[in-house]
């Protein structure tokens, strides 16, 4: 039975992934679609968390817009997230950055890794 689910998830995987970490500044173009037009918006934040495994992988991306915290997530292989860039590698030392949603200003940032 498992090996039928992974043959079938395998034709769902994308051929490339852009490489990125949890605390990574992503730029994450998504299409949108309206009415009968179809639309790219490209939304720049934080990775929160990135979790499951395979076709059902998924990520969520954190920004502050107006003041308010907005967090998006979607599936890493869905045909509707065009392109994930990366602007700022960050340095972190957990899995998942949920304290951030507490945080403000500039106690809400990610050091950034120097190399």
């Amino acid at each position: 039975m498992n090996e039928i689910i992974r043959k079938i998830e395998a034709g769902q995987l994308k051929e490339t992934v852009d490489d990125f970490r949890v605390g990574d500044t992503v730029r994450v173009s998504a299409k949108i679609k309206e009415g009968n037009r179809e639309r790219i918006q490209v939304f720049e934040g934080v990775v929160l968390k990135r979790q499951g495994g395979g076709a059902r992988e998924t990520f969520t991306v954190r920004k502050t817009s107006n003041g308010v915290g907005v967090e998006k997530t979607w599936p890493l292989h869905s045909p509707t997230v065009e392109s994930i860039k990366v602007v700022r590698k960050g340095k972190v030392r957990r899995a998942k950055l949920n304290y951030l949603r507490d945080r403000v200003g500039k106690k809400a940032k990610v050091k950034e890794v120097v190399r």
